[in-house]
């Protein structure tokens, strides 16, 4: 019953998009039903296909490998801050010493590999996939694929064709940067999520590969295409990645790993402190009305989100829980989402089917602060589309939040609940 309402929940999403939709009559089917049906194949191969699970276990077992050398040169710099809780020296968990480092390891790992030529063939193959069995541009393909490499950096990819793109193709630009996650933080969630999901690392890379196509569809319901595409008929050639050597490209993207750590330290401290204002407000007021418990930004959101937690076919007790998550992720970042989702889900508060599908479900940069960094991001590309970029600021979050509960109920269509025990392999 639970994965006949999973089922139920990717139609809705794809409904709601259509109903939102600018011109009903000229969505492309062909691209929807095609981009449905390729989230349920590879949700498939995902959770039923036993050489995939092998494979996503042995990429689980290379991540994992990869976290626990993430934080030496931390070590090296900040000494006893980086020891976590229960290690020798510890002074406690702290945020900005023993996960945000994470991030600066993996986006110079990231540089390198993109320096000796590693990711462009996989970026090639899965943007003809893209562009073969969906029917878009070949630059949205291209800056789609990208996605699952790099974040706001996937528009690099078409730069050359960004001033010239229609509203449609700009559309799904967006919407596909805030649908997934990019590998350079994609160690930050496993670090959060290991001790009660030990194969999270495959599975959200898997989730990034099912988002891509359920942002496209979901974008292509939301502004169909009426021009013509300068790219409809052949890929872009991939841009030639910059002069210098691996070391310098290492330091390159360390540098870049700093602003990316900046900016997630900086967004946190802002955002939940504006949420904790927002809160004092909401708590004045319910003491003025004299209610028992307090009203909460998170709380309201919650009960807003409470209809689409159900139609992921969540265990019914866990619903409430659910929707709060993805009120949180909503407001407060992906980040603090995944958090809270490892502290419910070491409480036991959770089940494990309402795990695995939430960790589908939040991984996506789909909330407020998303905004500037991918409208901002990319209009820096492209100055003279600002406008239009601004344009489709909320059509683009409105887009990546029906992607990521698309991706979650596929996920909930084949998640069978014992995939959160699942061990790395030795």
């Amino acid at each position: 019953m639970l994965r006949l309402i999973s089922f139920i929940g990717i139609l809705a999403f794809a409904a709601i998009a259509w109903a939102l939709s600018e011109h009903r009559r000229q969505v492309p089917w062909r691209t929807v039903l095609v981009g449905l049906a390729l989230q349920l194949a590879l949700g498939a191969l995902v959770f039923l296909a036993p050489p995939t699970r092998i494979a996503l276990l042995w990429l689980n077992d290379g991540v994992a490998t990869l976290l626990g050398v993430s934080l030496e040169g931390a070590r090296f710099v900040f000494g006893p801050l980086v020891a976590g809780p229960g290690q020798p020296g510890s002074i406690g968990f702290v945020l900005a010493f023993q996960v945000l480092p994470i991030a600066i390891f993996f986006s110079a790992l990231t540089a390198a590999a993109y320096r000796l030529g590693l990711l462009q063939p996989v970026v090639r193959a899965f943007g003809w996939l893209f562009h073969r069995t969906l029917g878009i541009s070949g630059a949205e393909a291209m800056s789609s694929a990208a996605n699952l490499v790099v974040g706001v950096e996937s528009a690099l990819a078409i730069r050359p064709y960004l001033a010239r793109m229609t509203r449609s193709e700009l559309l799904v630009v967006l919407a596909t940067g805030m649908a997934t996650v990019a590998s350079t933080v994609l160690g930050l969630y496993m670090f959060t999520l290991q001790g009660v999901f030990p194969a999270i690392g495959g599975h959200l890379i898997s989730a990034t590969l099912i988002s891509i196509p359920a942002a496209i569809v979901v974008a292509k319901l939301l502004i169909p295409e009426t021009g013509v595409p300068e790219t409809a008929g052949a890929l872009p050639p991939q841009p030639s990645s910059d002069e210098g050597g691996v070391m310098a490209a290492v330091l390159a993207g360390a540098t870049e790993g700093v602003k990316l750590v900046v900016g997630i330290a900086a967004g946190l401290i802002a955002i939940l402190g504006l949420v904790a204002l927002v809160d004092v407000g909401f708590a004045a007021g319910s003491r003025w009305l004299g209610l028992a418990e307090p009203i909460t930004l998170t709380g309201l959101l919650g009960l807003a989100f409470t209809p689409f937690a159900a139609l992921l076919g969540l265990d019914r007790q866990d619903i409430a829980a659910a929707a709060r998550l993805l009120g949180v992720r909503a407001v407060q970042t992906e980040f603090v989402a995944f958090q809270q989702l490892a502290t419910l889900a070491g409480q036991g508060s959770l089940t494990p089917r309402t795990v695995v599908i939430m960790s589908y479900a939040l991984c996506g940069f789909a909330h407020l602060a998303s905004l500037a960094i991918f409208v901002g991001g990319t209009a820096a590309l492209v100055p003279e589309r600002r406008k239009d970029l601004a344009a489709l600021g909320a059509k683009a979050l409105l887009a990546a939040t029906l992607a990521t509960l698309m991706t979650a109920s596929v996920a909930g269509v084949f998640c069978r609940g014992d995939e959160t025990a699942f061990v790395a392999s030795n």
